[in-house]
C-alpha cells in the first residue's frame, strides 16, 4: 500500500466529487422548483408529489455516496494507443474504468462514464479477477480516500510485472478497529461472496456461513445489487429485511444508506404487526409452545369454535313474541357459510342470511306455512317481509351475533389464553403442562414477541370486519360529502360577491372567474389529503403488504409460525436467507434448512455457503472450532484468512467476584483496543450483574442480543452458565467465542468445559 504525498488518482477523484456536487445541485434546484409549482389540479398536486419525492430520494442518494465514493480502478488489457505495462495511472484513459458506489457520467454532453456503480457488470472483474483468471484486467488499483482526499493505492499487476498481493486490502479493512457500526464491504468484497451478491437465483437462496464469513455484509449487498438490477420493480415493492433484534437493526442501520439505497424496511419479525408491540416477556418454554407449526391448527380451531350452533332450540323475542332459533337450523347456515370459503368476518354475513332465511321460514310456519318443506301458501313478497322484520330485530341480530361474532385477533387469542375450555378445545394435541404454559389467569396483560406470529395467522383467518369496513367506506362518503358542501359554499360566496360588485351589463362581467374554472368537486379534490408515504413507510403501516424481495438475517432463529408470517409477506418466494445451523440457539430454531423451507416451497430452493473466515483471526478460530466439534463432529468451519500475535486466554475467579472481575478485565481490554469496541457476554442473570460494574465503553450482552454483533475484545464470563442455560447451550457458547476480531478471554469458576479443553486458550493470572 502506498501512502503519503500526493496521487496521480486524486485529479480524477476530485472530478468526480465535483460532478457530485454538480448532480446535487442540479437535483435541490429542480426540487425547489417543483415544491414551488402552484395551481395544479388534483392530479397535477399527485403528479408533482411523486416527483418531489423521487427528486428527494435522488439527493438523499448523492448525499449518502459521500465518503469513498471512488475505490477502485481497472485498467483494462487491450488499452488505447498510448498505454502499456509501464503508462502511467491516467494514460489510455479509455481502458480504465473507475469503481465507485453509484454510476455517474460527465457533465460534456458526450456520457462518458467518469465512475462505474459497482453493480453494473462493468465493475464485476474488480471483485473475481486473479493472476489465473484476470478478465481481461491488466491492473487493479484500490483506492483509500479521507473524504475527499486520496490517502492511499494499492496495485494489482496480473501481466506479470509483479506478485498480486490483493490480500493487503482486505486485511487492512478486517484489522480495523469497530465502530459500533456494520460498515459496508463494497471496496473488498471477495470472489466467493461477489457469487453469492450477483446470483441469478430468483427464488430463495440460502446464504449458510459459519461465523466471520461476513453473510450478514453480503446479504445486505444482495440486496443492495437487486434494488439495482430490478429497480423499478422493487422500488414499488420495497424491500424487507428482518433481524433477529433492535440491537443487529441498529448495528446494520446504515450499510444499505452508504450503498445508495433507502427503500428498504429493517424489523424483526414481532414488528411485522402493525398497530401491536411486543412488550410483555415470557419463559423460553412458552415462547417454544407457541412457536410450533401445530399453533396454525390451533388457531384455526380456535375459530371454528367461535362459529357454534345452539346445543337447544334458542327461544328469542320478535314482534312482541317468540321465535326459535333451532340447532338443525343454525347448523344448516354455518355449514354453507364455512363452505363459502371466507374468512370469518366476511362468512359472517353468508351466516347471517342463510340463518335469516331459516327463521323466515320457522316464522311463515306459524301461518300454517312450512316453507322448509316447500308447501309454503305464502308469496316470496310476504316470505321477504318476513325475513326482512327479522333483520331489524335487534333481538335476533344479537343472537346471531353471539353464534357467529365479528373478532379481531387481538380478542381471539385474549379468549384463548384465558380460557381453559376454550384452549383444551382448540388444542387437544398439547399437553396438559402445554397448554398450562399457554395460559394467562389472570387476563390479557400485553403481548410477547411469540405471539406476533399468532395473531398474523388470526388475521389471515379472521380477515376483515365486514361491517367496520361498510361504516369506514360511509363515513368516508360523508366526509367527502362534507367537503363537497364546503366547496360549494365556498363558490357561492366567491359568486355572490362577485355578481354584487359587477354590473350585468357591465362588459367586466365577462372575465373568467374561480367559479367559471373550478367546479366544487375539483376544488374539494385540491383540499383533499394526499398519501405522500414512501413505499417503505406505507409497507411499515400495512400487514398486508407484499415486499419484492426479503432478506431473513441469522434465519436459523426462527419459529416455524414466524416463518409463516414471512412467506405472506412475500408471495413471489423471494427471499435471501441468512444464516449458520451451528449457531441455532432457539429452542424452536431450526435443526436443518430442508425442515424449515420444505413445508412452503418443497425443494425449489438453492444454497451457497461461504467457507472463508474474516472475522476471527486463527489462535481465536481454533477455540470456536473445539467447540463446533461438539456440537456437529461433521460441520467444516471456515478458514480463518490471518493470525495473530495474541493469544485467546482463560482465567479462574471466586464464584462471588465473577461479576466485578468481567468488568475489571474488560476495562482493561479496553484500553488494549484504543478506539475499539469491547463486549462482556454472559448469561442473562450474570449479565445483569455485570452491568452494575461495567466501566463506560463495554457492553454487556447475552448470547442472544449478541448475535450478529463483532466486538475487537470480547470477555466471554461464565462459560459453564452458558452451556447450561439452554438445551442449545453449546451452540450460545459458540456464538460468544466467535463474536471478537481481535482479543478473546473466557473468565469461568471451577474447571472450563469440556468443550474448551485443548482449544488453545492460555491461563492467566487475574
Amino acid at each position: 500500500m502506498s501512502t503519503g504525498g500526493t496521487f496521480p488518482e486524486q485529479t480524477h477523484v476530485t472530478r468526480l466529487y465535483d460532478r457530485l456536487d454538480e448532480l446535487r445541485a442540479q437535483a435541490r434546484t429542480r426540487l425547489d422548483a417543483v415544491l414551488a409549482t402552484t395551481g395544479l389540479g388534483h392530479q397535477g398536486l399527485m403528479e408533482r408529489d411523486v416527483t418531489a419525492a423521487e427528486l428527494s430520494r435522488r439527493a438523499a442518494l448523492l448525499d449518502s455516496v459521500e465518503n469513498g465514493l471512488c475505490f477502485g480502478r481497472l485498467d483494462m488489457l487491450a488499452p488505447g494507443p498510448d498505454s502499456g505495462p509501464d503508462s502511467g495511472p491516467d494514460s489510455g484513459a479509455e481502458s480504465a474504468r473507475w469503481i465507485g458506489r453509484i454510476g455517474m457520467l460527465d457533465g460534456a454532453g458526450d456520457f462518458e462514464p467518469l465512475l462505474i456503480d459497482w453493480r453494473a457488470p462493468a465493475a464485476r472483474p474488480f471483485y473475481v479477477a486473479t493472476a489465473r483468471e484476470p478478465e481481461g484486467v491488466r491492473r487493479r488499483r484500490h483506492i483509500r480516500t479521507s473524504g475527499r482526499r486520496v490517502t492511499g493505492v494499492l496495485d494489482e499487476d496480473f501481466d506479470g510485472a509483479a506478485e498480486p498481493f490483493g490480500d493487503a486490502a482486505l486485511l487492512a479493512a478486517v484489522t480495523e478497529a469497530r465502530t459500533g457500526r456494520m460498515n459496508d464491504i463494497v471496496a473488498t468484497v471477495q470472489a466467493e461472496q461477489d457469487a453469492v451478491i450477483r446470483a441469478g437465483h430468483r427464488g430463495i437462496l440460502v446464504v449458510q456461513g459459519g461465523p466471520g464469513t461476513g453473510k450478514t455484509a453480503v446479504a445486505l449487498h444482495r440486496a443492495a445489487y437487486l434494488l439495482y438490477t430490478r429497480r423499478e420493480r422493487l422500488a414499488r415493492s420495497a424491500v424487507l429485511v428482518v433481524g433477529p433484534n433492535p440491537t443487529f437493526l441498529r448495528y446494520i442501520g446504515e450499510v444499505l444508506p452508504s450503498l445508495g439505497e433507502t427503500g428498504v424496511l429493517l424489523a424483526t419479525v414481532d414488528q411485522l404487526y402493525p398497530g401491536v408491540t411486543a412488550d410483555v416477556a415470557e419463559p423460553p418454554g412458552t415462547a417454544e409452545v407457541k412457536g410450533r407449526l401445530a399453533m396454525a391448527e390451533v388457531i384455526a380451531a380456535a375459530v371454528r369454535e367461535r362459529q357454534r350452533v345452539p346445543a337447544e332450540p334458542w327461544p328469542v323475542a320478535h314482534d312482541g313474541e317468540s321465535i326459535t332459533l333451532d340447532p338443525d337450523v343454525m347448523a344448516r347456515a354455518r355449514a354453507l357459510a364455512r363452505e363459502a370459503g371466507l374468512p370469518h368476518n366476511q362468512a359472517r354475513s353468508v351466516f347471517r342470511a342463510r340463518a335469516l332465511d331459516g327463521l323466515a321460514g320457522r316464522a311463515a310456519a306459524r301461518f300454517g306455512a312450512d316453507v322448509l318443506d316447500g308447501g309454503s301458501l305464502l308469496t316470496d313478497l310476504d316470505l321477504a317481509t318476513i325475513r326482512d322484520e327479522l333483520a331489524a330485530e335487534p333481538a335476533v341480530l344479537a343472537a346471531l351475533d353471539e353464534l357467529w361474532p365479528a373478532l379481531t385477533p387481538q380478542r381471539l387469542l385474549a379468549d384463548l389464553w384465558s380460557s381453559p375450555g376454550r384452549l383444551a378445545a382448540a388444542a387437544p394435541g398439547l399437553t396438559e403442562e402445554e397448554r398450562a404454559l399457554l395460559l394467562r389467569p389472570g387476563g390479557h396483560r400485553g403481548w410477547s414477541a411469540a405471539d406476533i406470529p399468532l395473531l398474523d395467522e388470526a388475521a389471515e383467518l379472521l380477515g376483515v370486519d365486514e361491517d367496520a369496513r361498510r361504516g369506514a367506506e360511509e363515513a368516508a362518503a360523508a366526509e367527502r360529502a362534507e367537503a363537497l358542501a364546503l366547496a360549494q359554499e365556498a363558490l357561492d360566496i366567491a359568486y355572490g360577491s362577485r355578481t354584487s360588485d359587477v354590473d350585468a351589463e357591465d362588459e367586466e362581467a365577462e372575465t373568467l372567474g374561480v367559479f367559471d374554472l373550478v367546479d366544487a368537486e375539483r376544488l374539494a379534490e385540491r383540499h383533499a389529503a394526499v398519501d405522500h408515504r414512501t413505499a417503505v413507510e406505507r409497507a411499515a403501516a400495512d400487514r398486508t403488504w407484499a415486499f419484492g424481495h426479503v432478506v431473513v438475517d441469522e434465519a436459523q432463529e426462527l419459529s416455524p409460525m414466524a416463518w409463516r408470517v414471512l412467506m405472506r409477506r412475500c408471495p413471489a418466494r423471494s427471499m435471501t436467507v441468512v444464516g449458520d445451523i451451528a449457531q441455532t440457539g432457539e429452542r424452536g430454531g431450526a435443526a436443518s434448512w430442508e425442515r424449515v423451507l420444505a413445508p412452503h416451497v418443497g425443494s425449489r430452493w438453492v444454497t451457497a455457503e461461504l467457507t472463508v473466515n474474516y472475522r476471527l483471526p486463527a489462535e481465536i478460530a481454533a477455540v470456536a472450532d473445539g467447540v463446533l466439534r461438539h456440537i456437529d463432529p461433521g460441520r467444516r468451519a471456515p478458514r480463518a484468512v490471518r493470525a495473530s500475535s495474541v493469544a485467546p486466554w482463560h482465567a479462574a475467579v471466586a464464584p462471588g467476584e465473577l461479576a466485578r472481575a468481567a468488568a475489571r478485565l474488560a476495562g482493561e481490554e479496553r484500553a488494549l483496543v484504543p478506539g475499539g469496541t469491547v463486549a462482556v457476554l454472559a448469561p442473562e442473570p450474570l449479565a445483569a450483574a455485570v452491568s452494575r460494574w461495567a466501566p463506560d465503553g463495554v457492553e454487556v450482552l447475552d448470547p442472544r442480543r449478541a448475535k450478529g454483533l463483532e466486538f475487537d475484545a470480547v470477555v466471554v464470563a461464565d462459560p459453564a452458565g452458558i452451556v447450561a442455560g439452554s438445551p442449545r447451550g453449546l451452540n450460545d457458547l459458540y456464538v460468544c467465542l466467535t463474536r471478537p476480531t481481535r482479543r478473546l478471554g473466557v473468565l469461568h469458576t471451577g474447571a472450563l468445559p469440556e468443550a474448551l479443553n485443548g482449544t488453545g486458550l492460555v491461563p492467566r493470572e487475574v
